[in-house]
C-alpha cells in the first residue's frame, strides 16, 4: 500500500457519509409524497483506450498490426511471413541517433556499410539492401542506394519485412524490406523537443510538434525537424559531419468517409568522406580505429526531398479506394582520396583522386482498392492495385592521381589535385508498370489463406559512358511475374503456425556487355514459422527459411568494366524475436539468429563462398525497468548486450573481420510527465571491432566507449 493511502481512504468514507446524510432528509420527503427523484448524470472522465493501428504508436515493446506486409491493417499473428517492428519507445529509451543502430534490435539485420559515409545500407538474411520504403513507398529506385543518412526525428516505428516482397513492392532485394512508418499530425496538440550532448563533439537538437490548424475544420498539422553535428571518434583532419533534417505533415478529413494526409521530408547533409580502416594479410588491424586515409578535401554534400499525398475514401464499409502519389529528387557531389592498393610489403597505400556528381529525380503513383466481404461462407479481404513508375539518374565520375601513404602512419595535408579525366558517366532511366491483386481469406477453423501475385514490366535505359565505350545501347524491356502464397494455422488463442512461399523481381542495373534485355534478377523464399503470446503485452515469434537467389550479376572476366549474369546465391537460417512488457515497468526487445549464406553456382566466384558482411550467429536483446510507485516513481534503468559473429568483407572471402560483443546501459529519469533526463552508454567495455565491412578498403569500426546524455521536454 502506498503511504498516506489508508489515511486518504479513511478522508473520503467521511465524505461520502456527510453527503449520504445530508441527501436523507430529501429522499424521505420524495417518498412520503411519491415524487420521482431526478438525479443529475454522472459522468466518470478516465484517459481514452489505446486502440493500435498498422499507422500509428505502439504501447510499450511490442507492436501488434502492420501494413508493411498485406499494405492492408492487418494482426500480426495474421502475417504468414516474419515481421519484427521496432516501435518509437525503443528508440526513445535508447536514444537511438541513426538507422543502423535502431535496427540492431532485429534478429539477422547486420549493417552492410555507410558507402563512405553517405548512406545506410543493411545485411537482411545474408543479402544486401542498399534502399528502403517510407509510409511503403521505395526511395530512389532509380538508384542502388538513397544519397542521405536517415535522420529519426519523425519516425513512428521501423517494420522489416523479412524475406522477397515484389507482389507489392515491385523491385525489391530477397533478404527483406524496410519500411519506416512516420509520425502522423493530430488534432491533440502535442509537442516534444529533445537537446542532446555527447562524446567526440556529439551535439543534437530535434523536435516535433502537432494540433489542428486554426480556421481550417478537420485539418491537423505536424513539424519535425532534426539538426546534428557529429566530429566522431575518427581522426577526420579536424572536419565535423552535419545533418539537417526538416518533415512537414499535414492531414484533412473533408467527410467521415474521406482522409487525405501529406508528409514531406527534406534532408541536407554535410559530411567526410571517410572510407575507414583497410584490410592488409586477410584481416584489418585495430590498433588505431582513428586511423584515416583521406585528406582534408574529402567531402561528400547531398540533398535528398520527397513528398507523398494520400487519398482514402470510403465508399462503405466494405470498400475502400486508396491513392497514393510520391515525387522524389535530389542530388550529391563529392570529391575525395581513395584506396586502390596496398603494397605488396603491406607498408604502403596506393591512393587517387575521384570526383563525382549525380542527379536523380522519380514519381510513382500507388491506386489501390479494399474490398471485404463474403463468399459462400469464407470471408475475403481483397485487394487490387496498379503501380507506375518513372525515374531517372544521371552520375559523373572523373578521377586523377594521388600520392601514396604509409599503411600505419598516414600523414595527410597534400593540396587537391588539378584536372581530372572521365571516368564514366552514367545515365539510367526506368519506367515500370505493375498491377498486383492479393487476397486474405479467413478458411475457418483456424485456417487462414494468403494468396498475391504481381505482373511487372517496362523498359530500362542504362549507360555507362566510358573514355573507350561511346556506343549507345539499345533500351531494355523489363517483364517479370511474383506470386506468393501463405497460410496460417491459429491453434490456440496465444498460438499461431504459418507457412509461406515468396518471390522478388528486380531489374538487372549492372552494365551487361551486348545485351539489350539481361534476365532481372529474381528470388524465392521458403518460411516455416509461429508466433506465440505469452501474455497479451509479451510475444515471441520464431522461423525458419530458404532463400534462393537467381541471376545474380558478375564482373565480366573477359570485357573489363562490364558485367555478365551468372550465378546462383542461397540463404539458409533460423530466427526468433522477443518484444513486450515482462511485468508492469519490465520491457524487453531483442533476438536470435542463424543465417549460411553461400555461393552455391557461379562461373567467376568459387562456390562455397561465404557472402560479404553476413555472420554465422548473431543477436541482441535490449531491456528497461522504470518504477512505477514509490519515492522512486519514474526512475528507469536499462540494459543491453549486441553480438555478432565474424563475417568475411567481401564475396572472393580474402579477408575476414572478427566477432565482437558490445554491451550498452541507460539511466533515465522522468522528472514528471512533461520532463525526462537520460543518460546512455555505449560500449562500457570499449571493445574494438568492424561494425561495418564493405571491401578491402571500406571497413568502419564501431564507436569505442561513450557517453549521450539527452534532455526532453513534452508538451
Amino acid at each position: 500500500m502506498r503511504p498516506g493511502s489508508g489515511s486518504a481512504n479513511r478522508r473520503r468514507s467521511r465524505l461520502l457519509l456527510a453527503l449520504l446524510g445530508s441527501a436523507a432528509p430529501v429522499l424521505a420527503s420524495a417518498q412520503e409524497s411519491g415524487d420521482t427523484i431526478a438525479l443529475d448524470t454522472i459522468t466518470v472522465a478516465g484517459p481514452p483506450q489505446f486502440a493500435e493501428t498498422a499507422y500509428g504508436p505502439v504501447q510499450g515493446y511490442r507492436a501488434t498490426r502492420s501494413a508493411t506486409a498485406t499494405k492492408t491493417d492487418t494482426p500480426l499473428r495474421d502475417i504468414p511471413q516474419t515481421v519484427n517492428v521496432v516501435p518509437r519507445e525503443v528508440l526513445i529509451d535508447r536514444q537511438e541517433t541513426r538507422l543502423t543502430d535502431a535496427l540492431f534490435n532485429v534478429s539477422n539485420v547486420q549493417p552492410g556499410g555507410t558507402i563512405q559515409g553517405r548512406s545506410d545500407t543493411f545485411i537482411i538474411r545474408g543479402f544486401r539492401t542498399q534502399t528502403y520504403a517510407i509510409d511503403g513507398v521505395f526511395m530512389n529506385q532509380a538508384s542502388n542506394f538513397y544519397p542521405v543518412q536517415r535522420d529519426l526525428a519523425d519516425v513512428e516505428r521501423i517494420e522489416v519485412l523479412k524475406g522477397p516482397a515484389s507482389v507489392l513492392y515491385g523491385r525489391g532485394d530477397p533478404g527483406g524490406v524496410i519500411n519506416i512508418v512516420t509520425r502522423q499530425p493530430s488534432l491533440v496538440p502535442t509537442a516534444d523537443a529533445s537537446i542532446q550532448g555527447g562524446s567526440f563533439g556529439f551535439r543534437r537538437v530535434q523536435g516535433s510538434a502537432s494540433g489542428p490548424v486554426p480556421g481550417a475544420d478537420g485539418v491537423a498539422a505536424r513539424l519535425s525537424f532534426g539538426t546534428q553535428v557529429d566530429p566522431t571518434f575518427r581522426d577526420l583532419a579536424g572536419r565535423d559531419n552535419s545533418r539537417f533534417f526538416i518533415a512537414p505533415a499535414v492531414t484533412w478529413n473533408p467527410s467521415p468517409d474521406t482522409r487525405v494526409s501529406f508528409i514531406g521530408e527534406f534532408t541536407r547533409q554535410d559530411t567526410v568522406y571517410d572510407e575507414g580502416l583497410i584490410a592488409r594479410n586477410g584481416r584489418v588491424p585495430l590498433d588505431n580505429i582513428r586511423r584515416y586515409y583521406g585528406e582534408p578535401f574529402s567531402r561528400y554534400n547531398a540533398n535528398a526531398n520527397f513528398g507523398t499525398l494520400k487519398v482514402e475514401h470510403d465508399f462503405n464499409e466494405h470498400v475502400m479506394l486508396r491513392q497514393v502519389l510520391n515525387a522524389q529528387s535530389g542530388s550529391f557531389d563529392a570529391i575525395a582520396a581513395r584506396a586502390t592498393g596496398v603494397s605488396a610489403n603491406g607498408l604502403t597505400v596506393a591512393r587517387r583522386t575521384t570526383a563525382a556528381a549525380s542527379i536523380y529525380a522519380s514519381v510513382d503513383s500507388q491506386t489501390e482498392l479494399v474490398a471485404k466481404f463474403d463468399v459462400l461462407g469464407l470471408r475475403h479481404t481483397v485487394l487490387f492495385g496498379v503501380e507506375y513508375f518513372n525515374g531517372y539518374r544521371r552520375a559523373v565520375t572523373t578521377q586523377g592521381a594521388l600520392s601514396s601513404v604509409s599503411f600505419n602512419d598516414p600523414l595527410i595535408g597534400v593540396a587537391l589535385p588539378g584536372a581530372l579525366s572521365l571516368q564514366s558517366d552514367l545515365k539510367q532511366k526506368n519506367e515500370l508498370t505493375g498491377l498486383y491483386a492479393q487476397d486474405q481469406i479467413d478458411l475457418g477453423y483456424g485456417l487462414q489463406l494468403l494468396l498475391g501475385v504481381r505482373y511487372d514490366s517496362g523498359t530500362q535505359f542504362y549507360f555507362s559512358r566510358t573514355p573507350t565505350s561511346r556506343t549507345i545501347p539499345p533500351d531494355q524491356e523489363l517483364s517479370g511475374v511474383s506470386p506468393r502464397v501463405g497460410l496460417i494455422y491459429r491453434v490456440a488463442e496465444p498460438l499461431a503456425l504459418y507457412a509461406s512461399y515468396t518471390t522478388s523481381f528486380k531489374p538487372q542495373t549492372a552494365n551487361v556487355f551486348n545485351a539489350a534485355n539481361p534476365p532481372p534478377e529474381t528470388g524465392e523464399q521458403i518460411e516455416v514459422g509461429t508466433r506465440f503470446d505469452f501474455s497479451p503485452d509479451l510475444s515471441l515469434t520464431a522461423s525458419v527459411f530458404d532463400i534462393t537467389r537467381n541471376n545474380v550479376a558478375a564482373n565480366d572476366p573477359v570485357n573489363t568494366g562490364f558485367s555478365i549474369i551468372t550465378g546462383q546465391q542461397r540463404s539458409k537460417g533460423v530466427e526468433a524475436d522477443l518484444a513486450g512488457t515482462i511485468l508492469p515497468g519490465w520491457k524487453v526487445i531483442g533476438g536470435v539468429g542463424y543465417t549460411d549464406a553461400r555461393v552455391t553456382r557461379d562461373t567467376t566466384i568459387p562456390v562455397g563462398n561465404r557472402l560479404e558482411a553476413a555472420p554465422l550467429f548473431s543477436g541482441s536483446v535490449w531491456t528497461t525497468y522504470q518504477v512505477q510507485d514509490g519515492p522512486w516513481r519514474g526512475l528507469g534503468l536499462g540494459a543491453g548486450v549486441t553480438y555478432v559473429g565474424s563475417r568475411f568483407g567481401d564475396i572472393t572471402n580474402t579477408y575476414k573481420v572478427g566477432a565482437y560483443t558490445r554491451v550498452d546501459a541507460a539511466v533515465f529519469y522522468d522528472l514528471n510527465e512533461h520532463a525526462r533526463f537520460s543518460l546512455n552508454l555505449k560500449n562500457l567495455t570499449d571493445a574494438r571491432y568492424i561494425e561495418q565491412p564493405f571491401n578491402q578498403f571500406n571497413n568502419l569500426p564501431g564507436a569505442p566507449f561513450s557517453v549521450l546524455a539527452t534532455l526532453t521536454a513534452r508538451l
